[in-house]
């Protein structure tokens, strides 16, 4: 049996048509991502130290800082009075793991007030 000898069928368009899309579209992004390469490098040369600096400090501070030390523990004698008690809500909230409104309630409980 004979091929078809003429234009190509339905599928042969299909197909082809895809081939020709498939290239454009590997070609427009391998374009687009060497323009955005060229880009970056051109705005890295113009950086100044200051920028590069004052980037690194912000990348610096986006990180997380280190756990805040534990509170000290209360005395071994007399860990229940009430001074004591109040140094230890003192050092939580320096501390930073009371805030104001936490602290000013637990100083109100404490006192009886």
């Amino acid at each position: 049996m004979r091929g078809r000898i003429g234009r190509p069928g339905l599928l042969g368009t299909m197909a082809r048509t895809a081939v020709i899309a498939g290239t454009a579209t590997a070609v427009s992004g391998r374009v687009r991502r060497r323009a955005d390469a060229k880009a970056q490098a051109e705005q890295d040369q113009q950086a100044t130290p200051a920028d590069q600096a004052s980037a690194q400090a912000e990348l610096a501070s986006t990180r997380t800082a280190p756990p805040a030390a534990p509170p000290t523990p209360a005395p071994a004698g007399g860990g229940d009075d009430l001074t004591s008690q109040l140094q230890r809500l003192a050092d939580m909230k320096t501390a930073g793991l009371l805030d104001d409104a936490e602290f000013a309630a637990a100083k109100a409980k404490l006192l009886g007030s």
